[in-house]
C-alpha cells in the first residue's frame, strides 16, 4: 500500500484544457478536478458547493456527478459508505481491520488471505491530514490548485492522451490492476504518487458512478494534462488524430505509412 502525500499541484487553465479535449478527442465524459482539504471550512467555501445532505455515497457516484451531471461536490468520510472508499482518500484509516477486508471475502476474493492481499495492493493517500474533498468539472474553475484531475475516454481516445504525455520528455508508463476497487489505481495511485494514473474502472465504478462500458479512467496532476493536451495537438498537425480512420486489413500499406513517415524508415 503506497503511502506516499500528494504533490503541491500547479495551477492551470481547466476551461482551456477541457475545450482542447473536446475538440482533439471529441470526449463524451466532462473531466474533472479533485481536490483534498485538511479543513473542511475550506471544502465548505468552494463556489456552488454542494453537499449530500444525509444521502450516502460511494466516492463513484460523488465523481459521478461532477463528470456526468456537471456539479460540484463535496464530502467528508461521513458521507461515504463503510471506509472503503474514504480510505483511498486518506478520509478514513487504513488500520488492521480494513487492511482484512473482510467484507470482500466470499463476494469478490475465494480466502480471506486473498481479500487481504487486495486490501494492501491498494494506493491510498495516507490517513490523518485530509477530512474532506471536493470534485468539480475541470472547466469551471471552482476548485483553486486541484490535486489531480480526471479524464473518461474510451482505448483510441486515451491512447492518444498517453501519446502526448510522452510526445516530448518520453518515459514508459506502467500501471497495475488492483481489480476491485480500482478507484485506488486511478486517483488513489494520483494523489499518492503524483504520477498519471491509468485504471480500468470496475464493477461498482459502472454500476454507481455512471461510468460507460467502453470507458478508461486517466487520473494525473493538472499540469501533466496540460502537457498531454500539447502533445495532442502536436500529433494532431503529423495527421495522428481522432477519429482513428481504419486503413483496411487488406490494403497495401505503403501509402498510409508514407502519408506518416515519408521517406523516414518506421
Amino acid at each position: 500500500m503506497n503511502t506516499s502525500a500528494p504533490d503541491t499541484p500547479t495551477d492551470v487553465d481547466g476551461a482551456a484544457l477541457v475545450d482542447a479535449l473536446f475538440r482533439l478527442l471529441r470526449l463524451k465524459t466532462t473531466p474533472v478536478a479533485m481536490k483534498l482539504f485538511e479543513r473542511v471550512d475550506d471544502m465548505l467555501a468552494v463556489p456552488k458547493i454542494r453537499r449530500p445532505s444525509g444521502a450516502i455515497h460511494t466516492a463513484d457516484q460523488i465523481v459521478g456527478q461532477a463528470a456526468r451531471l456537471g456539479f460540484t461536490v463535496g464530502i467528508t468520510a461521513d458521507d461515504l459508505v463503510g471506509p472503503q472508499c474514504g480510505a483511498v482518500l486518506g478520509l478514513a484509516p487504513q488500520d488492521e481491520a480494513w487492511l482484512r477486508g473482510e467484507p470482500f471475502v466470499g463476494v469478490w476474493f475465494a480466502t480471506p488471505a486473498d481479500a487481504a492481499a487486495h486490501q494492501r495492493a491498494m494506493h491510498c493517500v495516507p490517513h490523518g491530514r485530509y477530512h474532506a474533498m471536493a470534485v468539480s468539472p475541470l472547466n469551471t474553475g471552482r476548485l483553486s490548485d486541484p490535486d489531480i484531475a480526471l479524464v473518461y475516454a474510451n482505448p483510441a481516445q486515451m491512447i492518444l492522451l498517453i501519446n502526448g504525455l510522452q510526445w516530448a520528455g518520453y518515459r514508459k508508463l506502467e500501471w497495475g490492476a488492483v481489480g476491485e476497487s480500482a478507484c485506488a489505481d486511478s486517483w488513489g495511485r494520483a494523489l499518492a504518487t503524483g504520477e498519471p494514473s491509468l485504471a480500468l474502472p470496475c464493477f461498482p465504478e459502472r454500476r454507481y458512478g455512471g461510468v460507460a462500458d467502453d470507458e478508461l479512467l486517466l487520473a494525473l496532476k493538472p499540469a501533466q494534462l496540460a502537457q498531454a493536451v500539447a502533445g495532442v495537438e502536436r500529433l494532431a498537425r503529423n495527421g495522428l488524430r481522432y477519429p482513428i480512420p481504419p486503413y483496411g486489413v487488406q490494403m497495401d500499406v505503403r501509402a498510409g505509412m508514407q502519408r506518416s513517415y515519408g521517406d523516414k524508415k518506421a
